[in-house]
């Protein structure tokens, strides 16, 4: 079994995460998939992310609030 690591965005609200994962490879036909681990990470900042606890989900992940760009026409 082969590891690979990717990086996950996860977008609610005004807010989006970035989150590093471990993809884990193998001969199956299930693969690429997450660890349990990661999957429910991915939950808990998805849930603090909808909860609007950020400081919850900057424990879990890097935070990034969203701003609208104004145009420049």
């Amino acid at each position: 079994m082969d590891k690979k690591y990717y990086t996950k965005l996860i977008h609610q609200g005004n807010y989006a995460a970035e989150i590093e994962l471990e993809l884990t490879e193998s001969e199956t036909g299930w693969a690429p998939y997450l660890s349990l681990e990661d999957a429910q990470k991915l939950d808990e900042i998805r849930e603090a992310l909808k909860k609007g606890n950020i400081n919850k989900a900057r424990q879990l992940a890097r935070v990034f609030k969203l701003v609208p760009v104004e145009s420049y026409v």
